[in-house]
């Protein structure tokens, strides 16, 4: 029986995908023992026609299916899988020889109720977007603070651009909610979280994370997470999850709580922020002031994610009154 599936969704990236088997294909783990599954999801560029006709010595699978988003792609990649362990890596994340080796490695060395989580580094020489960048620092800054033990791994940094756990597990938790086209991986591992399951992060299964992504695309993740959260705990029996987020609100930095404050359902107040903090970034970019950058970067980030809450809420009136009840 193969020891690991692993599954790609796809969708118009091409040239990064071809980068990410490339990499499959020079593994230290042998080829025999794993396959590879990729999903195009709707793709609209020559995906399609490369999969069909691409030679490897992978055990290879290639699925195509009309665009209905990534939670999809990742169900009927796992439809398909045969493997104890699911592997899931993004199609832009290239893995390092050893990745596969090592996700085998921490689950051998660990009961079979973990989830592995691996980190999703910024490569060398590759030219990123400021708010690209301002992601990357902030999954560096995770990564470190969980190997510091400053906090545990949890379901909230379940990032499936580069994660392992038995399939038997996904199946029995009833895979993606489909109704989620953002944060549909971390409202799966919540659901994971429930059966027991722990996270851990193994610092050395490393992909290369070679993001690009649009300012209007980048800015519309937070709003969304913002919304899902307060979907997760209304909907999805997540009561701890708001309340959490809420009580986090009050550790923020001095920025991120007065633009919130100020800026929250106030549209024209908030558009003039918004205005100001890109011309801060565009400027600190342009003069190598990178920490001014990040602080931009952050503040647009945040006021998006909490007028998602707010709006998600039901209005200002509401969120604000959660948020003060949250700091009791």
């Amino acid at each position: 029986m193969l020891q690991i599936s692993v599954i790609i969704p796809t969708y118009n990236r091409l040239d990064r995908l071809k980068c990410v088997l490339i990499g499959l294909e020079r593994q230290s783990y042998a080829l025999d023992n794993f396959e590879v599954i990729v999903v195009s999801d709707g793709s609209t560029d020559a995906t399609d026609e490369y999969l069909r006709s691409f030679v490897t010595p992978l055990r290879f699978h290639a699925l195509t299916q009309r665009n209905q988003g990534v939670a999809v792609a990742r169900n009927n990649g796992l439809k398909h899988a045969t493997g104890n362990l699911v592997l899931f890596v993004d199609d832009d994340v290239v893995p390092a020889p050893q990745l596969l080796a090592e996700h085998m490695r921490a689950h051998a060395e660990q009961s079979d109720d973990v989830i592995v989580l691996g980190p999703m580094l910024s490569p060398d020489n590759f030219i990123m977007s400021p708010w690209v960048r301002w992601e990357q620092a902030m999954l560096a800054k995770q990564y470190h603070a969980m190997l510091s033990g400053k906090f545990k791994p949890s379901a909230r940094q379940f990032y499936t651009g580069n994660t392992s756990l038995l399939r038997t597990h996904l199946l029995a938790a009833g895979s993606f909610d489909t109704n989620f086209r953002r944060a549909e991986d971390v409202e799966l591992a919540y659901r994971l979280a429930q059966r027991g399951l722990r996270f851990i992060f193994y610092p050395t299964a490393i992909g290369y994370h070679y993001a690009e992504r649009s300012f209007r695309s980048w800015i519309e993740i937070p709003y969304a997470y913002g919304q899902n959260d307060v979907i997760f705990t209304r909907d999805k029996q997540q009561d701890w999850l708001l309340p959490k987020v809420l009580s986090e609100f009050h550790n923020r930095n001095t920025l991120v709580k007065l633009l919130v404050w100020l800026c929250v359902d106030h549209d024209r107040l908030s558009r003039s922020a918004f205005a100001w903090l890109r011309g801060v970034s565009y400027a600190a970019d342009r003069f190598g002031m990178e920490r001014l950058v990040r602080i931009a970067h952050s503040g647009m980030f945040n006021l998006r994610y909490y007028q998602g809450i707010a709006d998600e809420l039901g209005g200002r009136t509401t969120f604000l009154e959660q948020l003060a009840q949250a700091n009791i």
